[in-house]
C-alpha cells in the first residue's frame, strides 16, 4: 500500500490585486463626484514564494509564525482551495480539512439535511453519510432542533453540528487551523477527546496554531514561516525556542 505524503516544489501563490483594489459602490460614486481617481492601487500579493517542503507518513507537522506569514494560506493550498501560479504539489492519501467548519451549510435547510450536504462536500458518499447520521446527531446533542432549519440555531448549536459532521469523517491527512473550541464546557471536553483521537489516527497531521505549548505537545516536527517562506525546520522545542528568541526577525 502506497504511503501518504505531501510534496511541494517551487510553489508560488499570489492573491490577485483585484481582491484588494475592488471599490464599493459608495467609493466609486464619491470618486466620480469629486473628480478624483482612486490612488495607491495595490499589486498582487506574493503569498507563497518558491515554497518547498516534503511531509511524509508519520509526520505531525506544526506551522508557526506571525500573522500574515502564510500559515493558513499554506494549509488551504495543500487542501486545493487556493490555485497556485507555478510549481508542483503532489499528495497521496485522503485529505480532511478542519477549518471554516460551516462551509457548505444551507441555512434554510434543517440540521439533518445539512449533515448530508456537508458530508458530500467533504467527499463522502450518500451511503456512508447515512450510516454516520445517527452518531453525528447524538454527538451534536441538538435534540429536536436537528429537524429545524439551521437559521434558527444559536452560534453554539451551529458550531456543535459543524464540528460533529467534520470530525465524523476520518482522513489519512488532517489539516487543522488552530485547535477548535466548540460549544460549552461539557461539549468542549467531548470535542477535545475526539480531536485527540482524530489526530492520533491520522497518518499525517499538519497543524497551524499560535499555542506553542500545543505545538510542542502534538508535533514531532515544526516549521517557522515568514513572508511565505520556510526559514526554520526541525525539532519542535528547537524551532519554538528559536521563534521565541526572535533572532530570526
Amino acid at each position: 500500500m502506497e504511503k501518504c505524503f505531501i510534496k511541494m516544489k517551487d510553489v508560488n501563490l499570489y492573491y490577485p490585486s483585484t481582491t484588494y483594489n475592488a471599490s464599493t459602490l459608495k467609493e466609486e460614486i464619491f470618486s466620480r463626484l469629486s473628480g478624483k481617481n482612486k490612488k495607491n492601487t495595490l499589486c498582487d500579493v506574493h503569498a507563497l514564494k518558491d515554497f518547498n517542503i516534503e511531509i511524509n507518513e508519520g509526520d505531525k507537522l506544526g506551522i508557526i509564525g506571525h500573522n500574515g506569514a502564510g500559515k493558513s494560506t499554506l494549509l488551504k493550498t495543500i487542501a486545493g482551495i487556493y490555485p497556485i501560479k507555478s510549481g508542483e504539489i503532489q499528495t497521496s492519501g485522503s485529505i480532511r480539512s478542519l477549518f471554516e467548519l460551516s462551509l457548505g451549510f444551507e441555512f434554510e435547510a434543517t440540521g439533518r439535511e445539512n449533515i448530508m450536504y456537508r458530508g458530500l462536500l467533504l467527499g463522502e458518499t450518500p451511503d456512508i453519510i447515512a450510516k454516520k447520521e445517527k452518531e453525528i446527531i447524538e454527538f451534536a446533542d441538538l435534540g429536536e432542533f436537528i429537524d429545524y432549519p439551521i437559521k434558527a440555531y444559536s452560534s453554539g448549536m451551529l458550531v456543535r453540528l459543524a464540528f460533529a459532521i467534520s470530525t465524523s469523517i476520518e482522513g489519512d491527512i488532517i489539516l487543522l487551523d488552530e485547535i477548535i473550541g466548540a460549544g460549552d464546557a461539557n461539549f468542549y471536553a467531548k470535542a477535545k477527546r475526539r480531536m485527540t483521537t482524530l489526530m492520533e489516527n491520522a497518518k499525517i497531521l499538519v497543524l497551524v496554531s499560535h499555542e506553542l505549548a500545543v505545538i510542542e505537545e502534538l508535533c514531532n516536527r515544526v516549521i517557522l514561516v515568514k513572508k511565505g517562506q520556510i526559514i526554520a525546520d526541525g525539532e519542535p522545542k528547537e524551532i519554538v525556542d528559536y521563534y521565541k528568541s526572535e533572532r530570526w526577525k
